[in-house]
């Protein structure tokens, strides 16, 4: 697939195709990944992760001190909204 490069302020920008777009499921403000090797541009979607509380759990250090009375303290902000 030739593409044409076009000058935007001190850049050249090139349009992704449409069905590329499609299939990745991109939209304005997605990231991407671009790739150099040489002469060839690879660009790659990258999925966000997703989490779950056990996994981000499972990861926390056991060295963190547990605050005794955190969960009877006063809000301060916007806690409970």
């Amino acid at each position: 697939m030739m593409q044409t490069l076009r000058r935007s302020g001190g850049s050249l920008v090139m349009t992704i195709p449409k069905s590329f777009i499609e299939q990745n499921k991109l939209n304005e403000g997605s990231s991407v990944e671009l790739w150099l090797a040489g002469n060839k541009l690879t660009i790659e979607v990258r999925k966000k992760p997703k989490y779950n509380l056990a996994e981000l759990m499972a990861e926390m250090p056991n060295e963190i001190p547990m605050v005794e009375g955190w969960d009877n303290s006063q809000s301060v902000g916007m806690e409970r909204y």
